[in-house]
């Protein structure tokens, strides 16, 4: 399937993999060639993907959650820990081994979101009637005021235990900060 196609899925999961598609694009341009990092698309991307996560935070997963009966979605858990540990790589200065990673992160991620059995599609079934106030909320997500990068122990410290939290390898030792 064509990105921004999306013959037989809802609003939901039209809204939101076209923003994935749309910060993959960022992602890719940033990374422009060897050690260099083009900041501008950089910035774009983290600030773009901070709004995505928390509209999946503070307005999906608890919609969903309401709408299952007040349980949450099985895949709930492990989305959170994901989301975790990409903010947290979000707060180091970008190198192409961090963006490499975020990569890798992000595709498998979007997995569990995007498809038939995935977050969106469940979203689209579950929340029926409430699907066009949740679109409304959706699409009002304000953005965000992202902090400078942050380089220090405590940050990076904070960044491995994220990302193993989530069951990721963590690869500082290869990659320069």
């Amino acid at each position: 399937m064509q990105p921004g196609t999306h013959p037989s899925s809802g609003p939901v999961t039209r809204f939101l993999e076209d923003d994935h598609r749309r910060l993959e694009k960022l992602l890719n341009a940033a990374k422009i060639t060897g050690s260099r990092i083009d900041q501008g698309h950089y910035d774009e991307f983290r600030a773009g993907l901070l709004r995505h996560i928390g509209m999946e935070e503070k307005i999906l997963l608890p919609a969903a959650q309401r709408s299952n009966g007040g349980a949450p979605l099985l895949m709930a858990a492990t989305l959170r820990l994901d989301h975790g540990a990409i903010a947290a790589l979000l707060m180091p200065t970008p190198t192409p081994e961090l963006i490499a990673m975020l990569h890798s992160i992000l595709n498998k991620h979007n997995k569990v979101e995007e498809g038939p059995e995935g977050l969106y599609a469940t979203c689209d079934t579950l929340v029926g009637a409430e699907t066009e106030h949740l679109m409304a909320k959706l699409r009002a997500a304000p953005d965000l005021v992202v902090l400078p990068h942050s380089d220090t122990p405590a940050v990076l410290g904070a960044v491995r235990r994220a990302v193993e939290r989530a069951g990721y390898e963590y690869l500082y030792d290869s990659m320069r900060f």
